[in-house]
């Protein structure tokens, strides 16, 4: 059986994702773990301190998933595709985390806020300079760097509003596909022909 603090992080995920971090009040939280609104404090702080900890942990997750994926590959298309994958991954598995962490920063204030903000944008880091150096590289032919990081995020992080593991495609197949989408979207370059992205298909024969 989970211990009461497990147990209060999982009611605040499941609460904070379905109604947002203002739409949850300390007894429906006590009540989801399990526990009196008066011992709940023991276990989380304020309701504020609670979030914060929800995003550092997930944050700092990927922040260490993406740094491990980064250093493993010197070639950064393949750097990308790592990152890619491991992001489609922890999303398509963690839709509750991605909601929260996604939606509910406006909620944090002062320094648990620029905890937040320094993790993810240090993650978001890991992401750029795997971008720069193949642009630097000429392995991708893709006009703005910075856009194309905000796009592949962006659509990575998609997966957490639709995947269901229960549907006709595997997770490793999944994360392969967007690792094949995210070349395109780079115009990765293939070593002896043009950019690999709409328009350049091979030819039939």
């Amino acid at each position: 059986m989970a211990g009461a603090a497990d147990r209060v992080r999982e009611a605040a995920l499941d609460l904070f994702a379905d109604r947002g971090f203002h739409g949850v009040g300390i007894r429906q939280l006590a009540d989801r773990a399990g526990l009196s609104s008066a011992s709940l404090y023991h276990y989380m702080g304020t309701k504020e301190d609670l979030l914060a900890a929800i995003m550092r942990e997930c944050l700092g997750r990927l922040l260490r998933d993406a740094e491990a994926a980064a250093a493993a590959h010197a070639d950064p298309v393949a750097r990308v595709e790592a990152l890619v994958r491991a992001h489609v991954v922890s999303h398509a598995e963690r839709p509750r985390e991605t909601r929260v962490v996604d939606g509910e920063l406006a909620a944090l204030s002062g320094g648990p806020r620029a905890e937040v903000v320094a993790l993810r944008d240090s993650y978001e880091r890991v992401w750029q300079d795997a971008i720069d150096a193949g642009a630097a590289a000429g392995a991708f032919t893709v006009g703005s760097p910075a856009v194309a990081r905000r796009a592949l995020l962006e659509m990575c992080s998609g997966v957490a509003r639709w995947y269901d593991a229960a549907g006709p495609i595997s997770l490793e197949e999944l994360a392969d596909l967007y690792a094949a989408m995210a070349r395109q979207l780079l115009g990765v370059r293939p070593a002896d022909g043009p950019p690999d992205g709409p328009g350049h298909a091979p030819d039939d024969d």
